[in-house]
Formats: C-alpha cells, structure tokens, sequence
C-alpha cells in the first residue's frame, strides 16, 4: 500500500484526505512513477472545490517528477530507473507513487531537479502556448498580463522579457509590485487601487495593445475588453475571482471586431509532439538561466491540507 492524497466530497482543505491505496502495476502504454516531488497548482483548488465538477470519490494534483518504477506492454520512450516530469490529467499527483499514461510524460534532463520539474510543467507549458501558440507575441511588443506575480505569471513575464516583449502587469496588492518587476514588467498596476484599463490606454497613448492575458476572470473581464484596440484578442485562462459570466457579444465583443478565446493546455499540449515542444522551449529557458525558479514553500504529502 502507499499514501495519496482521495477527495470524496468537493469543500475545503478539509476535505483532503491522506489514505493507503493500492496502486498496482501499469498496464499498456503506461508506467509507475515514484514522486519525489508535486507540483502545486492554484486549478488543484478548482477540483477541490467544485468549480470544476470531479467524479468523487478522485485524487487530486496534476503535476509531479519521479522516477520510473516500472513499465507496462508498448512503452516507447521510457525505461525504469528514467527520471520523468508530467502535468496533464489524469488526476492524480498528490501520491507517493501513482500510475500514469506514458504520453504526458517526458525525460527530466540534467541541470534540473525533480522540484524544479515539478513546480515548473503546469505554468511553463501554459505560458509556452500563450506565448507562442494562442498569440504569437513579437519583439517589442507591448502586452498586458493579469495576476504578474503568481505562479504562471512569474514564469511568463520572465519568459516574455527574454524574447523582447514589454509587459504590462497587474497585481492585487501593492507588496506584489516589487515581485512582478524582479520578474520582467515594465509597467505594474494594482488593479485593486487602480483602473488598470484608463493607466493602459494611457500608456499607449489611447491607442490601446493587442492582447490581454487574463487568469482572474470575472473581475477583470470588461476593463480587459476597454484595453484592447481594435481587431485585439482577448485570452481567458483562468477564474482567480470567479468565472466568467456570459458574454454579451454585441457588447464586447462586436464593437471592436475583438477575438476572444478560452485556451487549455489539454488541447494546445496534446500528442508527443506538442508536448515535447514546448518543454524542450521550457527546459532550454530553464538551463539558460532566461527563467529563474524560486520554490516559495515546500510541504510533507501529509500536510496537504495546510497547501491548500
């Protein structure tokens, strides 16, 4: 038997459950992987809470790094003993060792650890489709970026800076100023103080940028919409303060022929292809020192709920 991390019922951090189970052994095309350490993701509060509906009773967590205990039928690209990082789902990372379909896997290379690895797949991969995907960003290109100083935000400012964008950050406080500048913007508004949307047109010189990039969501959706010039795209990734609700499309969206889109690493990440894109892009920032990771707290499997 070995520890994971079950949820039976959506709620709070108390309905984290620290239990045995029983993990077997792989079965085609996958393999066991011992964590020696989990990526924490702010989308792990969804599940927990419901916002994004589980089939309980269900693990939780959709990151980790390990090493490779042992292989089933049709492995291509692993072999025990194989250091390995993974994101996507299935659910599942909050374990000491779990089994997982080979395809959201690759190999950790040297220069990296496996906390690096796991703290860094989720939000690396998410900002390489953001940047490189969803909206292709250009040198000197000014852009806007909510939320600049968690955990997606630090890696993707970092990694904007390094191809030439210039970044406008939002944050929620004023002690996050200083973290989302350490990390590549030129410009930081508290949106909580002030109208980020009139400070951008400013900026621009009421001229307006091309994108935003938005993990809030509900609080941010319509000052987001005021920023954009025409013809610019508004990308919707996360619900930091709630989900949006529906968008009235005359209102929003018609009046600047803007383009709205709701990304997701399930799709831009899917198939080997894709995903060893964009980690190879990730790994290479990483061993260049184009992005710095800095693990803010480390926690025992045990003491999940104080994660969360």
């Amino acid at each position: 038997m070995t520890k994971s991390i079950i949820i039976s019922k959506h709620g709070g951090p108390e309905v984290l459950e620290f239990k045995d189970v029983n993990v077997g052994s792989p079965g085609p095309e996958e393999i066991k992987i011992k964590n020696l350490a989990i990526g924490l993701n702010f989308i792990d509060t969804y599940h927990r809470s419901g916002l994004y509906k589980l089939n309980l009773p269900s693990g939780i967590g959709m990151e980790g790094a390990g090493i490779v205990e042992e292989i089933g039928p049709g492995v291509k690209y692993f072999n025990k003993g194989d250091r390995v990082t993974y994101s996507q789902m299935p659910l599942g990372s909050y374990s000491e060792k779990r089994i997982i379909p080979e395809k959201i896997a690759v190999k950790i290379p040297e220069g990296v650890s496996e906390k690096v690895a796991a703290s860094i797949m989720t939000k690396g991969l998410t900002s390489h489709y953001l940047l490189f995907k969803t909206y292709k960003v250009k040198a000197g290109e000014l852009i806007l970026f909510h939320a600049a100083a968690g955990g997606v935000g630090q890696v993707f400012c970092q990694w904007a800076k390094s191809i030439g964008c210039r970044v406008i950050g939002t944050v929620g406080s004023d002690s996050k100023i200083d973290i989302a500048k350490e990390n590549g913007c030129e410009f930081v508004i508290n949106y909580n103080n002030e109208d980020f949307d009139k400070k951008v047109l400013e900026i621009t010189n009421n001229k307006g940028i091309g994108v935003v990039y938005d993990g809030v969501g509900k609080k941010t959706f319509e000052k987001s919409i005021n920023c954009l010039k025409p013809m610019g795209m508004m990308i919707s990734f996360g619900n930091a303060s709630g989900a949006l609700d529906p968008i009235n499309v005359k209102k929003y969206i018609a009046h600047k022929s803007l383009f709205f889109t709701r990304p997701g690493l399930a799709d831009y990440g899917a198939g080997r292809a894709a995903l060893e894109e964009g980690t190879n892009a990730l790994f290479k920032q990483i061993k260049f020192g184009k992005i710095k990771i800095k693990i803010f707290k480390e926690y025992n499997l045990s003491d999940a709920k104080k994660s969360s």
